[in-house]
């Protein structure tokens, strides 16, 4: 056997600075000391033998003083020191000695105590020497009639491993394992057995379960588990086997355990595309995710529920299940409640929307009872988005949804607002027959809104499409009402002095006269001390905005006040109204620009709004025709190209998913006959019970890309020269959040080199999971070391490392072969992802790295560039096609990308071509960078400047 087949099981941890103790002293403590030191002996016997010592003069010492022991601990390392021990001669032959081992394990198969029987049958289950266990098959068979379950459950193990290993020791074992199972109570013993049947002889296994169809569900989970692999298999295996288990299948769906749900509804789908098998599978995965507790799991399932959803035949089913995937909103999780929002929105149809419409109404009012909570603001935001795009698809639900949104206008939390003012927006101008209404209810609420910039939309849609002159008259009511006493300066002056009071507080308690310390007399009177609370509660929204110095807010007055005063005068023949209305509209913006230049706001009036306003007061003194239609007409015609131009950029996103998600059938693609097609050709899927153990070992084959030069080998690092004394190289496998070093090191000496080990450290946010532990390596011989190292964030790292080793015979010290450095590439992370202009600008004002790139190019095309960056940066652009298509010359554009740690990387790209400097002249710019963390800043313009010219090819 070579030193690769011999397995060893048992890896046991050695203190590297404990000197090794002789073979004389670890006789005499087994021969003559007391429990205590004969364990502690054996338990240096097993390490050393482990590390490679060969201790042949202690086996004899052993079978005769430590055997004989009844204590539980010492019988426990027994089992590993035989497990270890090299039973056999150099020539092959056993040793003389087992022959006294195998009485004693014997003895402990027929001992009382039912967890010695159980410790060596476990045991049993790890010899590869058929002589050893011939003598024991009596005692093996008799652990199976054992009253204790344990005892029963690892004899079956043990029984399936000889079997398997050496069948002509019993050959009778299916047959036999069939008869315990038939008899058999315990669910974990008839879990093993059947396990054994499966492997062993599965048509066995099958009629255990065809005589037992009907009792499945009263089964124990763990066995539930196993059948269900088995229905699969046999189903994947032969087709014609489908109708007689489906039935099963579908019974263990209602089992109680979770696990078995979900296996058996994922198996349903793979064995039957019957939308009622379908709609049973997509019910059951609902009902795990309500029930289920933990986040992960909901996640999980829903991702299944996802999938269902992709294939084109199953998406119709799932669409009569909508109001139960809703159910899903229960849970406070948000990131639960975006991907069932986005589900049941890649759902919605005619048929159900007016349901969909109302359970999110109802969810939306309930977050408004809720107490603020950071997830609160997120969650209406995600409902009041997911109603818009419901209006947008179905027109006729806006009218439903509108009134209930418009009363988030005066909420705290400004990122719903926005997104309800955007809705309205949108709203407004696509549905002439609505406007009357959302005009009534922005009136409404247009006092209670505290966020100046959900004011200054709010002002801009009233503006822009307030259409008769009753509500030209309510806006301008409602502008003074919330700007209050005008001229703005001279009753705030008077407010100071105390001159003007509020009427709230007319009336004003009895003055007192009290004497300072300086012996001078103060009057107090209650209004001065109440006055300065009350001043901050009392004052209009308008006027709180503008004394707080935003005097954007004015500018966006300046030009509401312009549009309807203009519109007033198309609207009413009368001079003298129209003159009075103008005028109350100049006033108001004279007091504004007066205000600005007094001292009284926190911060001065800037010139561009003063610009605005007088520009305002310029056009409202002249009233031409021009500037009419510039004001009420091409500001609207604005808004419908921008609003087109998204809706026509959602529906091409919408047709190339659809595309992508129609199974297109070559004209030249093989045609499967299935009477002509192997047995083993017949399942096409790939064996989902072997790819989820793969994925928990962390094999999971990742599917190449089609280049054919995207091989395996691209991915192999040189680490030392050939002409080193060791030569090195490894295969760097990125899982997702490790990377597994496969290194092959080969001796290239005639010499051996002994403790040979692989000293690996890590730059950046990784970490070393396991010392590879040292080996021996004949002359010329190779042999693979992998190492596992842990990733905690999304930056490049660096391994970099030495192989030490000695040469035996030599008197010189530990001989050294430096490595290379492996660098980890910051793209096996990123993934490009999709966020909200107003997300980004928020982002982008949050993060605090930013690294600035400046562009280094030889490529002489703008859009070039940028798909170039696209490509090597994993990022997407965010910026629309159409904004930037044609040439000019200039080209901005915002990019995002989000790493599977969750997170986020936003660039912005400035890049022109300077045509000055002729045609052929390369791009220039810059690309700024930001982030959260100062290493994915950094990481990501490292593989900017790396990538920025184009390789020749």
């Amino acid at each position: 056997m070579t030193a690769a087949e011999n397995v060893c099981y048992t890896l046991i941890n050695v203190p590297m600075d404990s000197e090794p103790p002789s073979e004389i002293s670890l006789k005499n403590d087994l021969e003559k000391g007391d429990v205590k030191l004969k364990t502690e002996a054996l338990k240096k016997v097993i390490i050393m033998i482990l590390n490679g010592e060969k201790l042949p003069g202690l086996l004899m010492t052993i079978i005769r003083f430590v055997l004989p022991l009844q204590d539980h601990t010492i019988k426990k390392l027994l089992l590993v020191f035989w497990e270890i021990v090299p039973k056999t001669t150099p020539d092959g032959r056993l040793l003389q000695e087992m022959i006294l081992v195998c009485d004693a394990y014997r003895k402990d198969l027929q001992h009382p105590n039912e967890f010695i029987r159980g410790s060596t049958l476990r045991f049993l289950c790890k010899l590869k020497e058929a002589e050893l266990l011939e003598p024991l098959m009596p005692a093996i068979r008799a652990c199976l009639e054992h009253r204790h379950s344990y005892v029963r459950r690892n004899a079956v193990l043990a029984i399936y491993t000889i079997y398997r290993n050496f069948e002509h020791l019993i050959p009778d074992a299916p047959e036999l394992i069939h008869d315990f199972l038939v008899n058999e109570k315990d669910a974990s013993c008839k879990r093993n057995a059947f396990m054994m049947l499966i492997h062993a002889d599965q048509d066995r296994a099958l009629d255990y379960l065809s005589t037992c169809i009907d009792q499945v569900q009263t089964f124990g989970d763990i066995l539930q588990l196993v059948i269900v692999e088995l229905i699969y298999k046999v189903c994947h295996a032969n087709p014609s086997e489908r109708a007689r288990f489906i039935r099963c299948i579908y019974n263990l769906l209602q089992s109680s355990s979770p696990a078995v749900k979900y296996e058996a509804a994922g198996t349903l789908v793979t064995l039957s595309s019957a939308p009622t098998a379908i709609k049973a599978a997509a019910q059951c995965y609902i009902d795990l995710i309500i029930k289920e507790s933990d986040n992960n799991v909901k996640l999980i399932v829903l991702d299944r529920l996802i999938e269902l959803k992709e294939h084109p035949s199953h998406e119709r089913v799932l669409q009569d299940l909508v109001m139960d995937i809703l159910r899903v909103l229960s849970t406070p999780d948000l990131e639960v409640r975006k991907k069932t929002l986005q589900l049941a929105l890649d759902l919605v149809s005619s048929r159900n929307v007016e349901e969909l419409v109302i359970v999110l109404k109802k969810e939306v009012i309930k977050t408004n009872n809720v107490t603020e909570h950071e997830d609160t603001d997120k969650n209406r935001q995600l409902l009041v988005r997911t109603l818009h795009s419901c209006s947008v698809r179905f027109p006729d639900m806006a009218a439903n949804v509108i009134p209930v949104l418009m009363e988030f206008l005066s909420d705290n939390n400004e990122a719903a607002a926005a997104d309800v003012l955007e809705f309205v927006r949108e709203a407004i101008q696509r549905f002439d027959n609505l406007r009357p209404l959302i005009v009534e209810k922005m009136l409404e609420v247009f006092h209670a809104i505290k966020s100046v910039k959900i004011y200054r939309g709010a002002l801009w849609i009233l503006g822009e499409y307030c259409s008769t002159k009753e509500d030209i008259q309510s806006v301008m009511t409602e502008v003074r009402r919330s700007l209050g006493e005008i001229p703005i300066v001279e009753s705030e002056i008077k407010k100071e002095t105390g001159e003007l009071k509020p009427e709230e507080e007319v009336s004003v308690g009895p003055a007192q006269k009290l004497v300072t310390e300086m012996g001078t007399y103060a009057t107090q009177s209650a209004l001065s001390s109440s006055r300065p609370a009350k001043k901050e509660e009392d004052r209009p929204p308008l006027r709180g905005f503008l004394l707080d110095g935003d005097f954007f807010v004015a500018a966006s007055l300046a030009t509401t006040l312009t549009k309807i005063a203009l519109r007033y005068v198309s609207l009413v023949q009368e001079k003298k109204k129209q003159n009075s209305f103008i005028a109350e509209a100049m006033l108001l913006m004279a007091t504004i620009l007066h205000l600005g230049k007094s001292s009284l706001p926190k911060k001065p009036i800037t010139d561009d709004d003063v610009d605005r306003i007088s520009l305002c007061l310029k056009v409202l003194s002249e009233c031409s025709p021009l500037m009419n239609d510039i004001f009420n007409k091409e500001c609207r015609q604005s808004l419908s190209h921008m609003l087109s131009a998204k809706l026509e950029e959602e529906k091409l996103s919408q047709k190339k998913e659809s595309e992508k998600r129609n199974v297109t059938v070559q004209p030249d693609d093989p045609i499967s006959f299935m009477q002509l097609t192997a047995k083993n050709e017949m399942s096409s899927k790939e064996d989902q019970f072997q790819l989820s153990l793969l994925a928990a070992m962390g094999n999971t084959q990742r599917k190449e890309a089609t280049d054919p030069l995207a091989s395996k080998l691209n991915k192999v690092t040189q680490l030392t020269g050939f002409s080193d004394p060791v030569y090195a190289e490894a295969y760097v496998h990125v899982n997702q959040y490790d990377i597994v070093l496969d290194v092959l090191v080969v001796n290239q000496t005639s010499d051996t080199l002994q403790n040979c080990t692989l000293e690996l450290a890590t730059l950046g946010d990784l970490k070393l999971v396991e010392k590879p532990s040292p080996l021996t390596l004949a002359p010329h011989d190779f042999a693979n070391i992998k190492a596992n190292v842990k990733v905690a964030s999304t930056e490049n790292g660096i391994i970099f490392g030495n192989i030490v080793y000695d040469v035996s015979g030599a008197a010189s010290d530990r001989n050294c072969v430096v490595l290379s450095d492996i660098h980890i590439d910051i793209m096996d992370y990123i993934q490009p992802a999709s966020c909200t202009d107003a997300e980004f600008r928020q982002m982008w004002a949050e993060f605090e790295w930013e690294n600035k790139v400046t562009v280094n190019t030889n490529i002489v095309d703008l859009n070039e560039y940028l798909q170039h960056i696209l490509k090597s940066t994993n990022m997407k652009c965010l910026t629309p096609e159409k904004a930037l298509s044609g040439y000019c010359g200039f080209m901005a554009a915002n990019l995002y990308a989000r790493s599977i740690f969750g997170e986020d990387a936003l660039a912005n790209v400035s890049i022109e071509k300077p045509i000055h400097l002729g045609p052929e002249a390369p791009v220039t710019g810059h690309i700024r960078i930001r982030a959260k963390s100062q290493g994915m800043a950094l990481s990501l313009g490292d593989k900017i400047n790396l990538s920025q010219k184009k390789t020749s090819l």
